[in-house]
């Protein structure tokens, strides 16, 4: 490289303080950038740690409102910020999962391709290839092959602060949508997560003994209005900010699974996401009123999979998740009116829902009280049509000898 210049997605963390410290040793000069997106971070902090182990400066952008906008309300999307310091290289921190970084794991990165980080993202224009500084050849016994408890003892000889212990050294990464914890002992999946790992939600056994009953309004399928005792809450970042202390103080959004990465393997992650898990629910809600079945069906089957892995697997920049989108954009027009909600102990519930605009639902042609709106003889046209092909199905099997019902 000509100019051994490079802008790490540094968070703090134990993977970028390392990485960091790594890439000063070897000669490089770094640009440190961290997106401010709601983490709980002392932001003075992390900027003393990166300048002590030695980056040239550290670029802090506050993408809070972009990360509403962009990532949470289009259903789950990507924010990313442009640090622009003159650096030929982008560099991030150890990723769990390889082909996240490049598919020619661990040898060289294209540039040109646009990058995100767990806390941020950047891009680059440079189409070079060159050794990737986010798993750079080898960190000694620092190696991230070697796992976090080598990068705890790289840490430690080269005296790199880190808040990550042998006893706690849980990979965490928090933003304003959720934190997500894994390492330690949550890589024996059967014992029970520590109670005090948790840092978004309160113990929903310990939660408030009375409900929280509040109102979310949607236009389009975006929340736009949040009512919640005597408040009113518009705007998108103080809506979802309004939501994620709902189910905080309600212990809502916890989740502890075992998923399968892009590779294939399992592995264990425990999850805090109270705003979201709100939202979404509500949001289900009214899609259930609003949304036409068959739309709603293939939605389901085919856009809504794909859509997460496209993210899942850092596949945002991409033809297929730009398609995916605007399917989804489609099929939010008509997504209008207002959920009421109830969150108590670790639950978030819909109790009533309302929209002036969609005609899917009739209280007249939907009655268990009336026949007005249908005959009783379209209904028996309606059933002796789909009987037709089941009674060809059974009299097949009486033919051939089947049973009907095979256990």
């Amino acid at each position: 490289m000509a100019a051994k210049r490079v802008c790490l997605a540094y968070s703090g963390g134990l993977d970028t303080s390392v990485i960091l410290a790594w890439l000063i040793e070897q000669g490089y000069t770094v640009v440190a950038f961290l997106a401010d997106v709601g983490q709980n971070e002392d932001y003075d902090a992390v900027k003393a740690k990166a300048e002590k182990i030695g980056a040239e400066r550290m670029i802090i952008q506050n993408l809070q409102q972009e990360l509403v906008e962009e990532l949470v309300w289009p259903a789950v999307q990507c924010s990313f910020g442009r640090p622009r310091a003159k650096c030929t290289t982008p560099a991030h921190g150890y990723s769990d999962i390889p082909s996240r970084c490049d598919s020619s794991w661990p040898g060289r990165l294209s540039i040109k391709r646009r990058r995100r980080s767990s806390r941020g993202a950047y891009r680059s224009s440079t189409s070079d290839s060159r050794p990737c500084p986010c798993h750079p050849p080898s960190l000694g016994d620092a190696d991230p092959d070697s796992g976090r408890q080598a990068l705890l003892d790289f840490a430690e000889a080269k005296g790199v602060p880190v808040t990550s212990t042998k006893q706690k050294p849980f990979s965490m990464d928090a933003n304003l949508i959720h934190c997500s914890y894994e390492a330690g002992m949550l890589e024996q999946p059967e014992l029970e997560a520590p109670a005090d790992m948790w840092t978004m939600t309160v113990d929903p056994m310990k939660a408030p003994d009375e409900p929280t009953r509040f109102t979310v309004h949607f236009e389009k399928g975006i929340p736009i209005k949040l009512e919640v005792g005597d408040k009113t809450i518009t705007g998108s970042l103080e809506i979802f900010k309004a939501a994620n202390e709902i189910g905080r103080a309600n212990g809502v959004g916890r989740v502890d699974i075992v998923e399968s990465r892009f590779i294939g393997l399992k592995s264990r992650g425990c999850y805090d996401t109270p705003g979201l898990t709100i939202l979404r629910t509500a949001h289900r809600d009214l899609e259930g009123l609003c949304m036409d079945s068959k739309v709603r069906a293939i939605r389901d089957q085919m856009v809504t999979s794909n859509w997460t892995t496209c993210l899942y697997n850092g596949m945002y920049f991409s033809p297929e998740r730009e398609f995916l989108h605007n399917s989804i954009v489609f099929s939010q027009r008509h997504i209008e009116g207002k959920v009421n909600m109830v969150a108590y102990k670790g639950s978030a519930f819909a109790v009533g829902r309302s929209s002036e605009t969609s005609n899917l639902y009739s209280e007249t042609e939907s009655s268990m009280d009336t026949l007005e709106g249908f005959s009783p003889v379209d209904t028996s046209g309606f059933i002796a049509i789909q009987a037709i092909r089941l009674e060809k199905y059974g009299a097949r099997k009486i033919r051939d000898g089947e049973p009907l019902a095979p256990v």
